[in-house]
C-alpha cells in the first residue's frame, strides 16, 4: 500500500468536492465521494443521487463503493481509502465496514446524522468486526460551505421546482 501524503489527501478531497458540486447542480444534497486504491489510483466515484434514482441508498459513499467494487471486481476493498465531503451516516458507515475500507477521510462534520464522532462513533465501536482509520475535518470549511450555500438557495427556490437533472 502506497502511503498517501497530506497534499494528496487534499487533492483527492478536491475531486470529491467536484463530485459534490455535480450533485448540487442536479438538485441533490451536494455530497461527493471517491475511493482510492492501495496504489493511489482513483477506483470509484460517486455523488448523492437518491432523488433522481428513487433510491434511498444512493448516497455518495455507496455510489463510490459500488463503482470501486465494479472496477476492482471485488466487493471487498481492502487497503482502499474513501474520501467524502460529509461525515458518513449510519447506513454509509455500515457499507464502509462491510467493504473493508481501510481508511475514511471526510470533510464537514454532520451534527444531525454523522456517525464518525458527531452523534456517535460507529467506527470506534469495539464490538464490530471491522475498523477503518477515520480522519475528519479535511477542507471542512469548503465542504461545509457548499452545503450551506445549497440549502440557502433551496430555501429561496419556489416550492415544487423541478431539479435540473
Amino acid at each position: 500500500m502506497t502511503p498517501i501524503s497530506p497534499e494528496q489527501d487534499a487533492e483527492f478531497m478536491r475531486v470529491a468536492l467536484e463530485l459534490a458540486a455535480e450533485a448540487g447542480r442536479c438538485g441533490e444534497v451536494p455530497v461527493g465521494a471517491l475511493v482510492v486504491g492501495p496504489d493511489g489510483r482513483i477506483v470509484g466515484r460517486g455523488f448523492n443521487q437518491p432523488i433522481r434514482r428513487h433510491d434511498p441508498t444512493a448516497h455518495a459513499e455507496v455510489m463510490a463503493l459500488r463503482d470501486a467494487a465494479e472496477t476492482l471486481a471485488n466487493y471487498r476493498l481492502p487497503g482502499c481509502t474513501l474520501y467524502v465531503t460529509l461525515e458518513p451516516c449510519v447506513m454509509c458507515a455500515g457499507a464502509i465496514m462491510h467493504s473493508r475500507i481501510a481508511r475514511v477521510v471526510f470533510g464537514a462534520r454532520d451534527p444531525k446524522t454523522g456517525v464518525a464522532g458527531s452523534v456517535i462513533d460507529l467506527f470506534a465501536e469495539t464490538r464490530l468486526n471491522h475498523h477503518a482509520d477515520v480522519e475528519g475535518g479535511l477542507l471542512a470549511d469548503v465542504c461545509g460551505g457548499l452545503l450551506t450555500e445549497f440549502f440557502a438557495a433551496r430555501r429561496k427556490r419556489a416550492a415544487g421546482a423541478t431539479p435540473p437533472c
